[in-house]
């Protein structure tokens, strides 16, 4: 898991892959308020999908109708090539989840949750202690194996979540996101493990605040409101509003 953030391979003929995840005009309210309102977008096979979006743009909101937790108002969506409204339990064991809060249980120790996550997902213990040892170069869950979860510094943490969201070798990958709250460093370095996974095939759909990990993204969705203000690559959206960060190119667009 090598590949670095900073020059995330071009994504070749990934657009003559067949998508991973379709969307045409999703909405959902909350009594009179619009949480996201009637957007459409298509992620490819292997592609990095981001959602760029202050608190509370409806990125999170999104990723919980498309992996069944959440029911849309109106719209339809496919994941892994099932109906989000008909299809999500078709859909769990295919994707990896990673929520924007910590959702690990904090009185076992790390092993402990890999083991219980991997039998949720059907893996038994050969196979769980197997995947561990895969991941063990990446993601260091050998030097916490022991540790009781809540003890963790909050990057380690991020990196076990990361871990019990990839033991099943999900081709669909959630991450809400999960860089939030980490130092730069380890925000980088979380950049790299999901830039190398989609290098071996994953396609991995994440959501930020930050504006600098756009740029990390092969594809980016701006959020503002509910709605999808820009969708295209971080050049190709530089290029068409004529600036050279995406933090003003955001600005524009929620002045506009």
């Amino acid at each position: 898991m090598g590949r670095s953030a900073e020059n995330p391979a071009a994504l070749g003929n990934a657009a003559a892959l067949p998508y991973a995840v379709t969307v045409r005009g999703l909405t959902r309210r909350f009594g009179d308020f619009v949480a996201v309102d009637n957007i459409s977008f298509d992620v490819r096979q292997g592609e990095i999908f981001g959602f760029l979006g202050a608190n509370g743009a409806g990125k999170t909101t999104t990723i919980r109708m498309l992996i069944g937790l959440l029911k849309p108002s109106s719209g339809s969506g496919r994941v892994g090539g099932y109906d989000i409204n008909r299809e999500q339990e078709k859909i769990k064991p295919r994707i990896g989840y990673m929520s924007q809060r910590f959702s690990l249980y904090d009185d076992l120790t790390a092993g402990e949750n890999l083991a219980f996550f991997g039998g949720v997902y059907g893996l038994n213990r050969d196979q769980v202690a197997g995947r561990i040892a895969e991941l063990d170069s990446a993601l260091l869950l050998s030097a916490i194996a022991d540790r009781m979860t809540a003890s963790l510094p909050l990057g380690f943490k991020q990196r076990l979540a990361l871990a019990c969201a990839i033991l099943h070798r999900p081709p669909i990958l959630f991450l809400d996101e999960p860089t939030g709250g980490v130092d730069p460093i380890a925000r980088r370095y979380f950049w790299d493990l999901i830039s190398a996974l989609a290098a071996d095939g994953t396609t991995v759909f994440v959501t930020t605040h930050y504006m600098e990990e756009a740029e990390y993204c092969h594809r980016l969705s701006i959020m503002y409101k509910g709605r999808i203000a820009e969708v295209d690559s971080p050049p190709a959206i530089k290029k068409k509003y004529r600036m050279t960060s995406i933090e003003d190119i955001f600005i524009h667009l929620v002045d506009r």
